[in-house]
């Protein structure tokens, strides 16, 4: 198999292009959100001067085209993830609204008390504050699968913490803090195996690797259209068709609806009774043209392209004394996904000396607070790699990062 070539790739991306304060751009901020390729960026202008208009709503040829782009989009997203059906795929803004959805549809509506709802505490805040409310609603507990000294899951933990009283776990695919890949297989199994649902956060595993929702066998995936080169606004939500069958719409309002009468309506079979008010057709065309975009040049290379470089910059960052790297040290454990600490110097200050080499990076907690109180830091720098990023890249991140302790009076 040829490998990548992510120089020629980068052509693809104006933005790619330009200087930041006299340098090169290296983007390294990949995790938080992705850039777009012109090709994305032309079927989002195509739709606008040629079929904009109210999907589902009108008879003329601008609401027939909108339509058409919108459904067609949801078929592309359905055979990228590989759904049984159009009706398991429901677009909403983002992941965080997708777990929100599945929370007070599904959570409000089937959990009971003293039920358990089992995450692991390296979740972001979009998988652990909608669960904090409907435990607190229903009096149901909220458990944490920890982690180990190297970032991951034991498989101890999962059968301590699933049981017979379990009925949701809902977990990310990868960390977005420590790029760890959890053993979602493993998981899966044997949460099924004691009556209990699983919702998979897929926001930072379906860009970077390939997803099959029927291999895997969650009941829920979600994740977000703007980190996989689509733009921001768009998301979704999988859900196995008889799952959301059974639950109620989340939202209420147009199109959503079959009838509706002065007590009482009836809804829109799926899975548009998920689907209120006008949706973001514009973002649906440009996820399509990211889909399509992605799986021409292929999500295994992708894969093995992420890898290669998280090797690279790993062995370099492990060469500098004063650099602390969190997560798994074996690679088939992670993503492309690495945060680090710079002894005596906040985060913050690291990925502002870094910005003046053009390097963009993420500081902060990650919207992952319970992480780093696990982990007892305050908060970390991330840098998170994509198809257009190079070793040369990695070598300008690098480069800046050893004059960081210079730079706030520390000599090396």
């Amino acid at each position: 198999m040829h490998k990548l070539n992510p120089d020629e790739i980068k052509n693809d991306f104006p933005i790619l292009s330009q200087n930041i304060n006299g340098n090169r751009l290296a983007y390294l901020d990949n995790g938080a959100t992705t850039q777009k390729p012109i090709q994305v960026i032309e079927a989002i202008y195509n739709y606008n001067t040629r079929s904009h208009g109210n999907p589902h709503r009108g008879a003329h040829q601008l609401s027939i085209r909108a339509t058409e782009e919108y459904d067609s989009a949801k078929e592309r997203v359905r055979k990228f993830i590989n759904a049984k059906t159009i009706e398991e795929i429901v677009f909403t803004r983002n992941t965080t609204e997708s777990l929100n959805l599945i929370a007070q549809s599904y959570g409000r509506e089937f959990i009971k008390e003293n039920d358990e709802i089992v995450l692991a505490i390296s979740e972001h805040h979009s998988n652990i504050l909608p669960w904090q409310r409907i435990a607190k609603e229903k009096k149901a507990i909220l458990k944490y699968m920890y982690l180990n000294d190297d970032g991951r899951i034991e498989p101890e933990e999962i059968k301590n913490k699933i049981t017979g009283k379990t009925k949701i776990v809902s977990i990310a695919h990868m960390s977005n803090v420590l790029g760890t890949i959890h053993p979602l297989e493993e998981i899966i199994e044997y949460a099924h195996k004691m009556g209990a649902l699983v919702i998979v956060d897929g926001a930072q595993s379906t860009p970077h690797i390939k997803v099959d929702v029927q291999i895997l066998d969650a009941d829920f995936y979600v994740f977000s259209g703007h980190k996989m080169l689509a733009p921001m606004g768009i998301g979704v939500l999988y859900g196995k068709k008889e799952i959301l069958e059974s639950m109620p719409p989340y939202l209420m309002g147009g199109d959503m609806i079959e009838y509706v009468y002065e007590d009482y309506a009836t809804f829109a079979p799926l899975p548009y009774k998920f689907e209120a008010g006008t949706q973001n057709v514009e973002g649906a065309v440009g996820l399509k043209a990211a889909i399509d975009y992605l799986e021409r040049i292929g999500m295994d290379k992708i894969e093995d392209h992420e890898k290669a470089l998280a090797e690279y910059a790993l062995d370099k960052m492990f060469s500098i004394p004063y650099v602390n790297v969190q997560g798994p040290k074996d690679l088939d454990m992670r993503g492309g996904i690495i945060s680090f600490t710079v002894d005596d110097a906040h985060p913050h200050d690291v990925s502002t000396i870094l910005d003046s080499y053009g390097v963009a990076i993420r500081a902060g907690h990650h919207c992952a607070q319970p992480l780093m109180r696990y982990l007892n830091l305050p908060a970390t720098s991330r840098v998170s790699f994509y198809l257009y990023n190079t070793k040369e890249d990695i070598d300008q991140f690098v480069e800046g990062l050893k004059n960081v302790r210079k730079w706030l009076g520390y000599g090396s």
